[in-house]
């Protein structure tokens, strides 16, 4: 008996991937990963570095992740946390400037929600601290921050450029009018 052998028909061949690239020697090849890599290792090292210069309170209290906990995880904060918030809301408010000037609408309208909803429940808490002789004018001065947050937020997602800026100059003194109360 004959044996026969099937050849593997021309299509159905498996032919070597080729890889399309200006180099001519084949040790450039290899150096791909090694860039990758390189690279990776040097953005992981400047972010290090960049969050390390952060001081803690800051690191642990801004951002997505601390929303999270203090929303639904630390619902209680005492009053004198609430203030120290409330004090940082303004430090951070101040620095908003640049994304308004930059026209950045989106992490403009981010911070603003995130942080008018801590405002809301940091307004009511703080208002313990507070003499009863003071509370009335602590209470317009609040309200006016609230709605000034809120056309704020309102003109950004528009986005209005003057109205928003004229709003934002308004939260800024409004939120500088509840700090001195605080203090």
């Amino acid at each position: 008996m004959a044996t026969t052998s099937f050849a593997t028909p021309p299509t159905l061949r498996r032919h070597r991937r080729l890889s399309v690239s200006n180099s001519s020697s084949p040790a450039e090849h290899h150096s791909a990963p090694n860039r990758r890599s390189l690279l990776s290792t040097a953005l992981v090292a400047s972010a290090a570095v960049s969050l390390s210069n952060c001081p803690i309170s800051l690191a642990e209290k801004w951002g997505v992740r601390s929303f999270l906990r203090e929303k639904y995880f630390d619902p209680g904060l005492s009053p004198e946390d609430a203030a120290a918030r409330i004090r940082q809301t303004a430090e951070g408010l101040r620095s908003l400037r640049h994304m308004l000037e930059t026209m950045s609408w989106r992490y403009v309208i981010f911070y603003i929600r995130v942080k008018s909803s801590y405002l809301d429940k940091d307004l009511k808490t703080v208002m313990a601290l507070l003499p009863e002789g003071r509370r009335k004018a602590y209470v317009i001065t609040a309200n006016q921050l609230v709605e000034n947050m809120s056309q704020l937020d309102n003109y950004v997602r528009t986005p209005k450029v003057y109205e928003s800026y004229l709003y934002y100059e308004k939260a800024l003194k409004s939120i500088d009018e509840v700090v001195a109360f605080l203090a």
